[in-house]
């Protein structure tokens, strides 16, 4: 099913958690993502503004929300304005939400058009006792915006408009929320890892020497889309040979070449949530005995990683344990000696050669969540596990990532089904050869 139906449930509960985290006296306004413009008359595919999807379940362009618990008039305590349609619009576009499907997919009970914006919230702000607001930014810690996002121009219109309100960030709010995933939540992270797995196990059967990257990310958005997905949950990566070394090679154009290992981080969204997997497969079916000492080592670092997860556990803490542990296979590995640990300085720890990138990251709405790094990890937040070693004087590099779920009592495994281990990945390349 293209467009699964999400309980209007979850959005009103998120809606009922922000509120709870407001101050007396306040409004919070949420607004869609542009369509973006490519060439001439072209666009980008529509992503939705992930805090407005999480708010509402909306996924239609020119869409906004509007909070004000304490407004006197129950019936616009919550307002959702969409793009209203005509028989020209829909002739070229297709069908647009009426405002009873915008009611049943949100459980906003009052529905206006975008138009209608202007003088409903002119209303609220100047009759509501509204006395701060909150606007919407990407505060994200890796995000680098250089284009105006419609969030951007709106802050510009309504201040000013409203010199005189008092203004406050809504980003740190909804990080606090987003962080932790509702059962709903997870079913869905679940299905985009399920929907993963079906297409990770597809390109075993298709890789052998000779294909080529984009004919094995052709296989995977075949198996993602017909299974419901609308496709990539983020530009994939396919790296063979050399290219396993760069962490983000999304070219994928060269032929694979028998004797080297493809870097396969690919992975499919569901729903908008996303899954997150990475293994490092060899193009003939079999490891060279070095391949499969370096890959047994970097599975060791995960799964002694994923011991380490749970609701007592800070990230930088434990990422620094993570980086002892790699230290150790490295050694072991006789990439690094004990010597180059000993004389190595704070800033160029001697792991860092083959191991640049943090070990894990949060996993929701967005492929990197949102959500406080420097806390303890709550139950219900959904982590990345994905250590790496990346050799580039032998020619080859290897990542294995998975999706845990933090529990009670540490981690549960989300991708736990989907094949890791050396030998079981060469059992099904070899399978029917």
């Amino acid at each position: 099913m293209r467009k699964p139906e999400i309980s209007s449930r979850l959005f009103v509960q998120n809606r009922k958690r922000l509120v709870e985290l407001m101050k007396e006296n306040s409004l919070a306004v949420f607004n869609s993502n542009d369509i973006m413009p490519t060439n001439a008359d072209g666009t980008m595919p529509f992503r939705q503004n992930n805090d407005l999807f999480y708010l509402t379940g909306i996924n239609q362009e020119e869409t906004q929300l509007v909070i004000c618990p304490d407004f006197p008039d129950k019936k616009f305590r919550e307002v959702l304005f969409i793009r209203e349609s005509s028989e020209l619009l829909e002739k070229w576009e297709g069908h647009k939400l009426t405002r009873d499907e915008a009611r049943q997919i949100s459980g906003v009970e009052t529905v206006l058009w975008t138009t209608d914006f202007p003088g409903r919230f002119h209303h609220m702000m100047a009759m509501g006792g509204v006395e701060r607001v909150y606007l919407n930014t990407n505060e994200h810690y890796r995000s680098d915006v250089v284009v105006q996002t419609r969030d951007a121009r709106f802050i510009e219109w309504c201040q000013a408009k409203y010199p005189l309100h008092r203004y406050d960030r809504v980003a740190p709010l909804m990080a606090d929320l987003r962080i932790v995933k509702q059962k709903e939540e997870l079913k869905l992270i679940q299905e985009a890892i399920d929907i993963t797995e079906h297409g990770f196990r597809r390109v075993l059967g298709f890789v052998k020497p000779g294909v080529k990257e984009y004919e094995i990310e052709a296989e995977y958005l075949h198996e993602f889309v017909r299974r419901g997905s609308r496709g990539f949950a983020y530009t994939p990566i396919i790296a063979s040979g050399a290219n396993n070394v760069v962490l983000h090679y999304i070219e994928n154009s060269l032929p694979c070449k028998d004797g080297d290992l493809i870097l396969l981080d690919v992975a499919a969204e569901f729903a908008n949530y996303n899954a997150d997997l990475t293994r490092t497969i060899p193009v003939n079916g079999r490891y060279t005995k070095r391949q499969k000492q370096v890959y047994k080592a970097v599975l060791r670092v995960m799964r002694e990683a994923m011991k380490m997860l749970g609701p007592s556990t800070n990230f930088f803490d434990y990422q620094k344990e993570v980086e002892k542990i790699m230290e150790s296979e490295l050694i072991g590995l006789k990439l690094i000696t004990k010597d180059d640990v000993r004389r190595q300085s704070a800033g160029n720890p001697a792991f860092r050669k083959y191991f640049y990138h943090g070990t894990s990251h949060l996993l929701g709405l967005d492929v990197h969540d949102v959500g406080n790094m420097h806390g303890k990890m709550p139950v219900g937040s959904v982590w990345t596990v994905e250590p790496g070693i990346y050799i580039k004087e032998e020619g080859f590099g290897i990542r294995i990532e998975d999706n845990v779920l933090i529990t009670r009592k540490g981690v549960d495994d989300l991708m736990k089904d989907i094949p890791v281990e050396a030998d079981e990945i060469e059992e099904l390349m070899n399978a029917g050869k």
